[in-house]
């Protein structure tokens, strides 16, 4: 594992249930601008869900993928397990976005 990856699964694992970040602000805690590799760093997370992977998000809020796909039934799964967590998700967005948005500042 990277230093950057272990870097990214520590800050991950500071997110709240019921709160999503995303890449970027990933990676800018983690003290970079390399936004893609955040997304390949989630995609191979070797402690999913226990490493929330699944509460990173597009800055837009939209669900961008989850373990690396973006098909309808892996999407579900993502959003059962924010569901679970108490995140309201409709047509792949979260809402409330800005009301939930963990920040590593």
């Amino acid at each position: 594992m990277t230093p950057l990856a272990k870097k990214v699964y520590s800050l991950l694992d500071t997110v709240p249930r019921g709160k999503v970040t995303t890449y970027k602000a990933l990676a800018h805690g983690a003290g970079t601008k390399a936004y893609r590799a955040i997304g390949q760093i989630m995609k191979y997370n070797p402690n999913a869900p226990e490493t929330p992977c699944h509460r990173v998000v597009a800055t837009n809020g939209t669900l961008g993928g989850y373990m690396g796909k973006t098909d309808k039934q892996t999407l579900q799964k993502k959003i059962d397990l924010l569901k679970k967590e108490g995140v309201e998700v409709k047509n792949n967005r979260i809402l409330n976005f800005k009301n939930i948005f963990y920040s590593f500042s």
